[in-house]
């Protein structure tokens, strides 16, 4: 049986957003309207991105979600699941599990999911987004039905990500040929050399939703990145 799940919320001002979304409420509030990023006004849409490690055998065992504002990319919540038996196998990354601000949930793989989705539902989200994502839609095919993107596929590639210097070897399409992973992407686009990814679900999730915000570019983008 799943526990009560734990979930990370945002300030007040964040979880007004969230909570609008899911009842279909304009999010144009007095707080929320206040909050921008790249020049983008709060919007009334959540996006979900997701991260996931794997153990010995390839099965998921921890699974871990950042909610976003659709328009500003600012973290409105989290939730974090680790799926037993599969985490008992080991993996790469067993040992930074726990290595977050988030309490997870432990539970089956089959109970995770189906609270993930009621999750979603009372949310409002739709489209779920992640770095590489056919890694982790394939680890997910119970998630199928969401509408899924790649980060990736703006973050690797010069005409959407600005951070790419002159000097870096891209492919004729404008992608990256070395180099496009997430820390070597977020490094350059926050100009923090020392950063590190974690290797920790919810962790890299909120990561992930940080690259987006420092693209920059609007949701609509994406839609070149769905798979």
């Amino acid at each position: 049986m799943i526990k009560t799940p734990q979930s990370v919320e945002a300030p007040e001002r964040s979880r007004k957003a969230v909570d609008s979304a899911a009842t279909g409420s304009s999010a144009a509030t007095e707080d929320s309207a206040a909050v921008k990023t790249a020049d983008f006004v709060a919007s009334e849409e959540v996006i979900a991105v997701i991260d996931t490690e794997t153990n010995w055998h390839d099965k998921v065992m921890s699974l871990g979600v950042a909610l976003g504002d659709a328009s500003t990319f600012k973290c409105l919540g989290k939730r974090y699941y680790v799926f037993d038996p599969e985490c008992r196998v080991g993996g790469m990354y067993s040992y930074v599990m726990n290595k977050c601000d988030v309490d997870p949930v432990t539970c089956s793989r089959a109970d995770a999911l189906e609270d993930l989705a009621g999750f979603f539902a009372k949310k409002g989200v739709s489209r779920i987004f992640a770095y590489n994502a056919k890694f982790d839609l394939g680890h997910l095919p119970e998630l199928a039905s969401f509408q899924w993107y790649d980060i990736m596929r703006l973050a690797a590639y010069r005409q959407y990500n600005h951070a790419i210097p002159d000097s870096a070897v891209c492919c004729k399409s404008g992608r990256l040929k070395t180099g496009y992973g997430v820390e070597p992407i977020m490094r350059m686009l926050s100009g923090n050399i020392r950063y590190s990814e974690v290797h920790n679900a919810v962790a890299d999730a909120c990561d992930e939703l940080k690259i987006m915000e420092l693209l920059g570019q609007e949701l609509e983008i994406y839609e070149c990145g769905r798979i």
